[in-house]
């Protein structure tokens, strides 16, 4: 997993509250147990006409955020259902931040787990970052994962709080995976002495 440090990148605004899952990646895309791939029809029931022509009104549309990388919602982002294709469809569009006032329990936990980082501020914090990014490309926002801050366009700082595994885990890009892969030499160990004791449950069952 990618590791989280610093991001400095176009923000796109979308102001819909109580996006769901659904609309994020609408469940007919989720045939595959892939992770990339989904980015083209990230919130594609938004982004596409009927004709499957583009919708100029959408933000990500707009050639300005075409490219963003960091994301300003509305509040309970994120609701529905539990699928984790949602925070593969933002990641693989380019997606590396969310920032919002709520998330869907669900939605949160399976976004850090993708390297996303999601996160909380308050209304009107929000609505501040909301205005900075309706200015554009021009009007990027910058996240320090280690300070726990967010510099808008004009220098002004904005502190957040992150639970401070979920904070560890992005900043030394570690999953599941690489999670348990950090006990690999202890698992070796146990898995050598095993062998010894109980040889039995290394042997291979004899061909029928």
């Amino acid at each position: 997993m990618e590791k989280f440090k610093t991001l400095t990148a176009v923000a796109a605004p979308l102001n819909i509250p109580n996006c769901d899952t659904d609309r994020i990646i609408p469940a007919r895309f989720l045939k595959t147990i892939k992770r990339t791939g989904l980015g083209k029809n990230l919130f594609n029931d938004l982004r596409y006409k009927a004709d499957g022509s583009e919708n100029p009104d959408f933000v990500l549309n707009k050639p300005a955020y075409r490219k963003a990388e960091i994301l300003v919602a509305a509040n309970n982002f994120g609701c529905g259902s539990s699928r984790e294709h949602a925070p593969w469809a933002l990641a693989d569009f380019g997606i590396r931040c969310v920032i919002s006032t709520d998330f869907a329990d669900i939605f949160y936990s399976n976004s850090f787990k993708n390297g996303m980082l999601l996160i909380k501020v308050k209304p009107d914090e929000l609505k501040k970052l909301m205005d900075d990014a309706e200015r554009g490309e021009n009007a990027r926002l910058t996240i320090d994962l280690e300070k726990q801050e967010i510099t808008g366009p004009d220098g002004g700082t904005i502190r957040f709080d992150l639970d401070p595994f979920k904070k560890h885990c992005l900043l030394n890009g570690l999953d599941d995976i690489g999670l348990t892969m950090q006990k690999k030499p202890a698992i070796d160990s146990f898995e050598g002495g095993q062998k010894g004791s109980q040889p039995w449950l290394y042997e291979m069952p004899a061909a029928s």
